[in-house]
């Protein structure tokens, strides 16, 4: 027999909760134990489709044998001892992504951020391998792989769904740091559509509306710049695939660095010089809005990453410090 709490957020059925739990057994098998009394809801016969709240008590009247047999092989959540976290509290955190690390994984041999984020919350005690069958905390929101900054992780569904919802009504402010090539003297918002090519892993952007296009929108302004390139200030105002590095190369003015949509003569300064293997691109500062509990530590609060070290280098050594 083996006994689970229920310690995560209310509102989740029954039924679903065990598929997570027990992910390689059959529906139909988890429903014949409901029948039989084999699984019961604080000692109780149960259907499945009860909601379930904190405190409630599962029992799995199953063998050891059975057990393991339908639990899905444990998954491995490794300490980042580097993890740089930039805020936290009882509800989420945040995190300063190195470039180089995937936010979610892309394979199933990958280990990304949302591993990371897991591993040191089994560490911390915040979770357990119990309580990962009901929620996996994880991000909410994806930085491309080689683009550097603030990830939100969502340590609750409640947190998951709130600032889910927040991104989509774009109510949170998300700003960028981008050192782009040629002078801009005035800020400036754009709009246009976007067309992704999935194959390709590229996209490519119209200012006129396109068949199977997104509409995009991009604000920039200039904090400093030396003639030759600029350091913007961008705040996205869509989230789109690549939409900064794209519809800023799509002004002429394309990203230090960037290998898929920059300029290969300006780009190979930055590499032969600095050594820049990635664009010059890094989500600085998310600005949340008035929030109620349980979220109202984040109300009106506004969260920095300081930029890597190699582009605070670069910033001083081309005369962009602000």
């Amino acid at each position: 027999m083996r006994e689970l709490m229920f310690q995560e957020d209310a509102g989740q059925r029954l039924d679903k909760y065990l598929q997570k739990y027990l992910k390689l057994a059959p529906k139909s098998f988890l429903y014949r134990m409901l029948r039989k009394k084999n699984i019961v809801l604080n000692g109780k016969k149960a259907d499945g489709s009860e909601k379930l709240k904190q405190g409630d008590v599962i029992r799995l009247y199953l063998s050891d044998e059975t057990l393991e047999k339908f639990r899905e092989e444990d998954r491995s959540y490794p300490v980042w001892p580097d993890l740089e976290i930039v805020y936290e509290d009882r509800q989420v955190l945040m995190v300063n992504k190195p470039a180089g690390m995937l936010s979610q994984k892309a394979a199933p041999e990958d280990v990304s951020l949302n591993e990371y984020l897991v591993g040191y919350l089994l560490a911390g005690g915040q979770v357990t391998r119990e309580s990962l069958a009901g929620f996996t905390p994880g991000v909410c929101n994806r930085l491309d792989r080689n683009t550097s900054g603030l990830v939100i992780g969502a340590k609750t569904l409640g947190a998951a769904q709130e600032i889910g919802r927040l991104l989509k009504e774009r109510q949170a402010g998300k700003y960028y740091l981008a050192l782009v090539k040629g002078t801009i003297r005035r800020g400036e918002r754009i709009r246009g559509w976007l067309m992704k090519d999935r194959k390709k892993n590229q996209v490519t952007v119209s200012r006129e509306p396109a068949e199977g296009g997104a509409p995009i929108e991009t604000a920039y302004e200039p904090l400093a710049s030396n003639g030759a390139m600029t350091l913007l200030k961008v705040e996205l105002v869509t989230g789109k695939t690549h939409q900064i590095r794209s519809h800023l190369a799509g002004t002429g003015h394309p990203l230090a660095g960037d290998g898929k949509y920059g300029d290969a003569t300006f780009n190979r300064y930055f590499r032969e010089r600095y050594r820049l293997n990635s664009q010059f691109l890094h989500s600085w500062k998310i600005e949340f809005p008035a929030m109620d509990a349980p979220f109202d530590a984040l109300s009106r609060r506004t969260v920095t990453a300081e930029p890597p070290e190699l582009f605070r280098k670069i910033l001083q050594a081309e005369g962009l410090e602000g």
